[in-house]
């Protein structure tokens, strides 16, 4: 699975196509699909973004749940009933629909920021905002990664 590193903005032209960072399109290029999965987030007024490879992990997340329970349900529809494959350009870019471009506030500028496995895309001064919100919160509750069961890192 492709890794997302630093944040990036990149100019929206009036067609919503935006240039996807060259170094996540790197870290894709190894993907059958050529291309970023995009959908609203549950979360924030941001959009989620990840590969392929990812996707199929979160629908074998989704496996976990009963077929017709409502979190199942629930969980689908706002993923996968979202979700928006992005192919990209010959140019790199992707072209991000209108109702993608309302949910985040995005108008002439999208900031990708790197999440390790999958990134979010944000309108710029949303996303200052979102990471003063989470060092602090890093900070106030002492968070701390997990150790890695088995693993060498501890």
């Amino acid at each position: 699975m492709a890794l997302f590193l630093s944040t990036y903005i990149n100019r929206v032209d009036r067609k919503g196509r935006v240039s996807v960072p060259a170094a996540f399109r790197t870290a894709l290029s190894a993907q059958a699909f050529q291309g970023i999965v995009v959908f609203r987030s549950p979360v924030h007024a941001c959009l989620e973004g990840f590969d392929g490879a990812k996707m199929d992990d979160l629908a074998t997340r989704l496996d976990q749940f009963d077929l017709f329970s409502a979190e199942q349900d629930d969980l689908a529809t706002a993923i996968f009933g979202d979700a928006t494959p992005m192919a990209f350009d010959g140019d790199g870019r992707v072209t991000l629909t209108p109702d993608l471009i309302a949910h985040a506030n995005i108008a002439d500028q999208v900031a990708f920021v790197g999440l390790g496995r999958k990134f979010q895309l944000w309108e710029p001064s949303a996303l200052k905002a979102r990471q003063v919100h989470a060092r602090a919160n890093a900070r106030d509750k002492g968070l701390t990664l997990p150790s890695i069961i088995g693993g060498a890192a501890s």
